[in-house]
């Protein structure tokens, strides 16, 4: 898998960069190699991020949070240079601080800060579905306003992508692009679908659904236990199998990293898929702020990319999904249909909307003026979520000033519209500019690493071997790994905690974890506890049914449910250090109960386990 443009894409790679993790590149060896020290250096510095203790078996007798930090300094003698980002967040993300709230929960890129969000000319945006031919759209425009023009503009070059070479279109969420592009694709010609994920994708599935009605093929890779690596030799054999047609292989849809266990993929899969006549869609949603710099587009241009955008970190993370499409594919998208999911965005309103001209005032729907609403849908059933909550963010806004009466308040929220939408502020964008890859990177690699050796500290007391109270699934620490770490919690007789009840009380703690399940994973040792668990579930699934699993010999196995902590750049180590805190709990074998107990007395509506 050797590729001469290697030294090309490791040059586009700024210094002090985080390693090139995509290509598998050795560290860059500079003058400023105190910055980004060896692999060795890093990992012998991680581990003694907590001096003087190398394990806890008791919550109790965890150090402090100046004490950790200062441990976590002198290890990571560079962190303090990331700083700029501490002010930041202080200045821009305040709410963070003040609901004493770690957000750990979501991955992704904010448009807006929510400094902008307590204005009430704030240029945030709402989404108005339309129904067409993408094709049409792709190749002939349509009416575009200032506003989305500007948007295109910013989005493009924050992803480093060329509109000379790809166009943009908008959908509704990361699902819909998946859906768009499903619909679009000739599966019917181009039969084969080969996915790269290693966990359950909502989005992924409607694509895998959308093939699979064509009586299209679908394959995935497998990923081996535990440590969550590609089975390199299976999906080279998918990608390069000559019983295919080369010219009309199909869909190649490719993740740089999972988004669940932070394991990074190389760019060379995306070249051996193109070589061999797959059409490469590359999925670009787990990656980080300013990842898109060292991608290398000029070299391994996928014919389609999709990535996703929301509106605030921290507080409203609704928004949109994108899909590039490369112009030289565009005619293979002629015989698409007409696409349901694809969205203009349009300037929100400062106006609540019972104010607001419509045709309906339902609860839950989404309802379009008549002045906007020629050639779209126009009323959609939606469930209520947080663009609602924004509106009437804004209604809490417009109705302290009771100086004015309605109708002048709206005819100078319209005035003051307008000129927002020609001086648009994405602040969360240029927030991610102003710090750059590099302390981006840099940052995220100390705290996701810091966490990782913190939550392996944790260990059983009174037993024999020293049962682990949390187990990671994915890389540990590494220098290349991603921002998200994948685990589970045990007790001390080695069963898992279940990870919804492990969420939820983190949710009392004011902290918002998220949860995932581990797909298309393949057991070597069928000694692992966890093999012998999803083993007995498959067996009761298919109690009393033709199981598929005594019909062959199958290596993959149902999927593992985990819990996930992301980090992004606007994450702290007091953040990082909260989770810490909270897991360690868990060493009390009573905790869960005495949680239970302590809601009960507080009378607080509590949730079966």
């Amino acid at each position: 898998m050797s590729s001469p443009c290697i030294k090309e894409v490791s040059r586009a790679c700024l210094p002090r960069c985080c390693p090139n993790q995509l290509l598998g590149q050795p560290e860059y060896q500079g003058s400023e190699q105190s910055t980004t020290p060896s692999r060795y250096d890093f990992i012998a510095a991680t581990a003694i991020s907590l001096h003087p203790n190398t394990q806890f078996t008791n919550h109790e007798c965890l150090p402090t949070l100046a004490q950790a930090f200062s441990s976590m300094k002198n290890a990571y003698p560079n962190y303090p240079e990331t700083d700029q980002a501490d002010r930041i967040r202080d200045q821009e993300y305040h709410q963070l601080t003040q609901s004493n709230h770690v957000c750990l929960d979501y991955i992704g890129h904010g448009l807006f800060s929510y400094s902008q969000q307590l204005h009430s000319n704030a240029p945030f945006f709402s989404i108005i579905y339309k129904s067409v031919n993408l094709y049409v759209q792709i190749t002939r425009g349509g009416q575009e306003s200032e506003f989305e023009t500007k948007i295109k503009t910013r989005l493009f070059r924050f992803m480093n992508i060329s509109s000379d070479d790809y166009s943009l279109v908008f959908t509704a969420n990361q699902s819909s692009a998946f859906k768009v592009l499903a619909e679009s694709y000739p599966f019917h010609s181009n039969r084969h679908l080969l996915t790269v994920y290693d966990h359950e994708n909502e989005a992924v599935e409607t694509m895998i659904e959308s093939c699979r009605k064509r009586s299209g093929c679908v394959d995935s890779a497998v990923f081996s236990w535990p440590n969550m690596r590609i089975q390199s030799k299976r999906l080279r054999k998918l990608l390069v199998n000559k019983n295919k047609n080369k010219k009309k292989r199909g869909l190649f849809v490719f993740p740089l990293q999972s988004k669940v266990t932070g394991s990074r993929y190389s760019y060379l899969w995306m070249g051996l898929a193109q070589e061999n006549g797959w059409h490469v869609c590359l999925d670009a949603n787990a990656l980080g702020a300013k990842d898109m710099e060292t991608l290398g587009l000029s070299l391994f241009q996928p014919d389609f990319l999709i990535c996703s955008f929301y509106k605030v970190f921290g507080e409203n993370p609704s928004g949109f999904g994108c899909l590039f499409i490369k112009k030289s594919r565009s005619m293979m998208l002629k015989n698409s249909n007409t696409n349901v999911g694809l969205v203009n965005i349009v300037q929100a309103s400062s106006k609540p909307l019972f104010l607001q001209e419509s045709t309906s005032t339902d609860r839950g729907k989404t309802v379009l003026s008549s002045s906007s609403s020629s050639s779209l849908i126009d009323t959609l059933e939606i469930q209520e979520t947080s663009d609602q909550k924004e509106e009437r963010s804004f209604y809490q806004v417009w109705k302290q000033d009771k100086s004015l009466d309605i109708e002048e308040k709206s005819r100078k929220n319209e005035s003051r519209s307008s000129v927002v939408s020609s001086d648009i502020e994405f602040r969360g964008l240029d927030n991610a500019d102003s710090l750059g890859l590099v302390l981006i990177s840099s940052r995220v690699r100390y705290l996701v690493n810091w966490l990782v050796n913190a939550f392996c500290s944790l260990k059983h007391p009174h037993t024999e071997n020293g049962v682990p109270l949390v187990r990671i699934y994915g890389p540990k620490v590494r220098v290349d790994r991603g921002p998200v770490v994948a685990f589970n919690v045990f007790d001390w007789k080695g069963e898992k905690i279940e990870p919804t009840l492990v969420q939820k009380l983190a949710d009392r703690h004011n902290i918002s974890l998220s949860n995932a399940i581990l797909k298309h994973v393949s057991f070597m040792d069928k000694s692992s506890e966890e093999w012998e668990r999803q083993v007995e579930v498959k067996n009761k699934e298919n109690e009393g049914q033709n199981s598929m699993l005594t019909k062959k010999k199958n290596k993959v196995y149902p999927g593992i449910p985990v819990i996930m902590a992301t980090i992004g750049f606007l994450t702290n180590f007091e953040d990082v250090y909260r989770v810490w805190a909270f897991v360690s709990r868990f060493l009390d074998a009573d905790f869960v109960e005495k949680e239970r107990w302590r809601y009960m007395a507080l009378n607080q509506t509590t949730v079966e386990v």
